[in-house]
Parts: structure tokens; C-alpha cells; sequence
């Protein structure tokens, strides 16, 4: 992963840093492996996972089909 400094402003890059690594999923992952996870609750966490994403696809795709009224936009 590289992250660019521009005009020695560290702090934009840093931000920029901690962006990335949040899309990519390392403070997630890494929050995750701070203590032992047992295979049934790492099981039922990902079947957790598994339902809401597709609970979010099928309101978004009910959303496009003008089923449910969309969500206000963001300012």
C-alpha cells in the first residue's frame, strides 16, 4: 500500500492512509484476531455476515425496482 505526500502535508496522507486501510478491512481483521475466536461463533459470524449482505442487496434491488421508497440523500 503507498500513500503519497504532497506539499510535506503529513496529515492529509495520514488520513488518506487510514482510509485505505479501513476499505481494505485491517482495523476490522485486526480487531478480530486481538483475542481467540472459537469456530462456532467465527461459524455463526459469518453466517451473520452472510444475511445481512444479502439483506442489503435485496433492498437495494427493491429500491431500484421502485418497490421501497429510496433513502433521503446525504448532504
Amino acid at each position: 500500500m503507498q500513500v503519497v505526500v504532497r506539499d510535506n502535508n503529513v496529515d492529509q496522507a495520514l488520513r488518506a492512509l487510514k482510509k485505505k486501510l479501513q476499505r481494505e478491512g485491517v482495523f476490522r481483521e485486526m480487531k478480530l484476531r486481538n483475542y481467540y475466536e472459537k469456530p462456532s461463533e467465527k461459524k455463526a459470524r459469518y453466517k451473520a455476515e452472510a444475511v445481512r449482505r444479502a439483506r442489503k442487496l435485496a433492498r437495494k434491488r427493491a429500491q431500484r425496482e421502485g418497490l421501497i421508497a429510496a433513502p433521503p440523500p446525504r448532504n
